[in-house]
């Protein structure tokens, strides 16, 4: 249970709520498809950031991701999960912009969770190590931090702030 699973019950819960599809330049997953994320090669990235085709974008362990600009007729909130890179553009761009920090409770479950989806050894090793210096660079930006251990606990914490009054 990991941040997009907690994403995506946001969104089954909240009308009016929609999530971003990020595009990456990452193999999909064992158990991703094409609603996940937008899968695109490097030169098909880096040409849509050449056509500021992006909100934000970032490079993290070699690969890019990014979240296409919001089409301004609709009228849906959006729901970004994204890196700490990302928050940081996004929150520079928009600085009423609302940052939760998701994080997992400890360390052996951030492992597990990164095992349990497929991610390849050296990804987990590498994912493993820049985890603190991206928890505290979240501290310091976001303004709410979850700990995603519980998923009905998680979801109603981040929901009781998106559904009270507006920033």
């Amino acid at each position: 249970m990991g941040k997009g699973t907690l994403a995506r019950r946001l969104v089954a819960l909240s009308p009016g709520l929609v999530l971003s599809r990020s595009w990456t330049t990452r193999a999909p997953r064992p158990q991703e498809t094409e609603s996940d994320y937008h899968f695109v090669t490097r030169a098909e990235f880096e040409a849509a950031i050449g056509e500021d085709a992006f909100y934000e974008w970032a490079e993290f362990h070699g690969q890019l991701y990014g979240t296409p600009r919001p089409d301004p007729s609709d009228t849906r909130r959006l729901l970004l999960e994204i890196d700490v890179q990302g928050a940081e553009q996004i929150r520079a761009k928009d600085p009423s912009a609302l940052v939760v920090l998701v994080t997992a409770p400890n360390e052996e479950e951030l492992e597990a969770r990164l095992r349990g989806r497929g991610d390849e050894e050296e990804h987990v090793r590498q994912r493993l190590a820049s985890a603190g210096g991206e928890i505290e660079r979240g501290r310091r930006l976001c303004d709410l931090e979850v700990v995603n251990d519980d998923l009905e606990r998680a979801t109603t914490r981040i929901l009781s702030i998106l559904e009270g009054p507006r920033r």
